[in-house]
């Protein structure tokens, strides 16, 4: 049985029909998965979105003080206040492992430059990398077009080469289906010494593309993930350069 398979058929309609308000779906602990084939949403470039901005608890008093001596500085977004204090330098970086059905395995992330390819094996690309959590974030691309050759995609969140921030800075992570609301999964869970995240899985099971929520905090790094779900591959310390944007 199916985790909504016991739910009332309204209750359930409701669900996959999304927030009117926002035309969006939330994974959560309690409602964790969503079949796209269900929500004719299996084909086409399914668009997945890391976004974040700062908790606005974390400026506390200071700020406070700084904006009554500076009011105009009220006008700035939230991204550029907090971009301006050295406590929020946070760099989140989306990646994906992935198993295919011809059993090969890896991984697509800004780390190394694995960006991958939508139009060709693993169907998976990675558009960028946001080091400062702008409006528009990072965004990856899945090409179920070619669902057929897809066994599993683990979507993770990592911080590179800084604190851990998990805590303070509040990410979410969206997909956009080719058809349907967007579905979300908020990363607001306090994990202070996190460094990773494993966010979401999208996975084949009988002939369905099942989205569902995984939001697993790992105090390492992508090796810690690939333990977690029995990967198998082998990792080593990578570096960013200048042109992985």
């Amino acid at each position: 049985m199916g985790l909504f398979d016991g739910l009332r058929r309204g209750r359930e309609a409701q669900f996959d029909s999304g927030d009117a308000s926002t035309n969006a779906i939330e994974l959560t602990k309690r409602r964790a998965q969503i079949s796209l084939t269900k929500q004719g949403a299996a084909t086409g470039h399914l668009r997945v979105n890391l976004s974040w901005r700062m908790r606005t608890s974390d400026f506390g008093g200071s700020q406070r003080e700084s904006l009554l001596r500076h009011p105009f500085r009220a006008l700035k977004p939230p991204e550029v206040v907090g971009h301006s204090q050295s406590m929020v330098n946070v760099d989140l970086d989306l990646g994906c492992l992935y198993e295919l059905q011809d059993g090969s395995k890896g991984v697509v992330q800004p780390l190394g430059g694995y960006l991958g390819e939508t139009n060709a094996a693993p169907y998976v690309k990675l558009s960028g990398d946001d080091r400062f959590g702008s409006a528009s974030g990072e965004t990856m691309y899945i090409n179920l077009d070619h669902r057929d050759h897809i066994k599993r995609l683990l979507v993770f969140v990592y911080i590179y080469d800084q604190t851990p921030a998990f805590d303070r800075a509040h990410a979410i992570v969206t997909l956009y289906p080719s058809n349907g609301p967007r579905i979300e999964i908020h990363l607001d869970e306090r994990q202070p010494q996190a460094r990773s995240c494993a966010v979401v899985m999208i996975e084949k099971v009988k002939n369905e593309i099942i989205v569902r929520r995984e939001a697993k905090f790992v105090y390492g790094f992508q090796a810690e993930l690939d333990r977690l779900y029995g990967w198998g591959l082998q990792w080593g310390r990578g570096y960013k350069t200048r042109v992985d944007r």
